[in-house]
């Protein structure tokens, strides 16, 4: 399991080494069209310790269906047994969705993706589910999601303040409840497009509802909004749940030209103003060695689980070159102690 890490002395705490060592794993996602015991030996021949399920709601549940699986409680053991006898742990379930969604029954549907995500979690040892805090509309009379990001005319102001007071707050107080009592984690992650998207508006939320609120550090969202990561791991410090390898290529002409939003499809690669990249491929070496150093730095040891959204290469490719560069970069070793004092 991904656990936060407090923050410890350099001579250890007692624990045992796998407990507190960085290891990679990966968001089985990417390998929805193979079956579960194809994918997690995939998953395993490539070195990895760690598989982070997807449940549903905008992400595939291809090895994971929370609904189908609570009702059998063999396929569960079945599922725990077919992770540990390859070696693996599971960091978390990520059922990323909307249940803030105007759309009643599509906000349904994905508050029930998440409260079977939570009991799921607890059957099969997990402490950490992964998902997106959603958007509202901007009144409740709204069709679609309405994701604020002006501050003027005032009418923005006013819908961003109905949405926090009206729907957020309220919803996430209830839903972050109902984790809390199943022994649950909540790794936001921060996502343009959601109420959560940046530091200062996952941080809101945590004060409003607790520390049961938390994120999925994921930098590739916050490479193209022009924040540094590093930075952003410092302001999260004692929040970081979990966390995504995932790299942006921001491209200088484009951006140069119109900026870095960009409502372009995702398939327009030659004119869009950042796309998705295999690790190491928007961003060197030493940007990603300063990113694993400050999680370690604000207490974070746990998984980091690479995300393969790469349009430029296929998904084994991708998740192999990830798997070598991130191996270069992550600290899979406890400190020593601070001999040299």
């Amino acid at each position: 399991m991904a656990t936060l890490t407090p923050a410890r002395s350099l001579k250890g705490s007692g624990r045992n080494e796998r407990e507190q060592t960085m290891k990679l794993g990966v968001l089985t996602v990417l390998f929805q069209d193979r079956p579960l015991t194809v994918m997690l030996d995939n998953v395993a021949n490539l070195g990895l310790h760690a598989v982070e399920l997807g449940t549903g709601a905008y992400t595939s549940n291809a090895h994971c269906d929370p609904a189908a699986l609570l009702a059998d409680p063999t396929a569960i053991k079945a599922l725990k047994h077919a992770v540990a006898r390859r070696g693996l742990i599971i960091s978390a379930l990520a059922c990323h969705g909307n249940p803030l969604h105007p759309n009643q029954a599509l906000a349904a549907e994905h508050d029930q993706v998440y409260r079977d995500t939570v009991r799921l979690a607890i059957e099969l040892g997990v402490d950490v589910v992964n998902l997106f805090a959603g958007c509202p509309g901007d009144s409740a009379d709204s069709r679609y999601p309405n994701w604020v990001t002006c501050a003027w005319p005032l009418d923005f102001a006013e819908i961003l303040r109905w949405q926090w007071e009206e729907r957020v707050i309220p919803y996430w107080t209830e839903a972050g409840r109902f984790a809390e009592e199943h022994g649950v984690k909540l790794g936001f992650e921060m996502h343009p497009g959601f109420v959560v998207y940046n530091p200062e508006t996952l941080l809101r939320l945590r004060a409003a509802v607790g520390t049961v609120i938390g994120t999925n550090y994921d930098p590739s969202h916050l490479f193209w909004q022009g924040i540094d990561p590093v930075a952003a791991i410092r302001a999260l410090a004692g929040t970081i749940y979990h966390v995504h390898a995932k790299d942006t290529f921001i491209d200088p002409l484009n951006v140069a030209v119109n900026g870095v939003l960009d409502t372009k499809p995702y398939s327009d690669l030659a004119h869009r103003a950042w796309i998705f990249r295999t690790v190491g491929y928007g961003h060197d070496q030493l940007s990603w060695r300063g990113i694993v150093s400050a999680l370690r730095l604000t207490g974070y040891d746990g998984v980091i689980s690479i995300e393969h959204e790469d349009p430029l290469v296929s998904v084994d490719e991708g998740l192999r070159r990830a798997v070598s560069f991130l191996n270069d970069v992550i600290l899979a070793e406890r400190p020593s102690a601070m001999w040299w004092t």
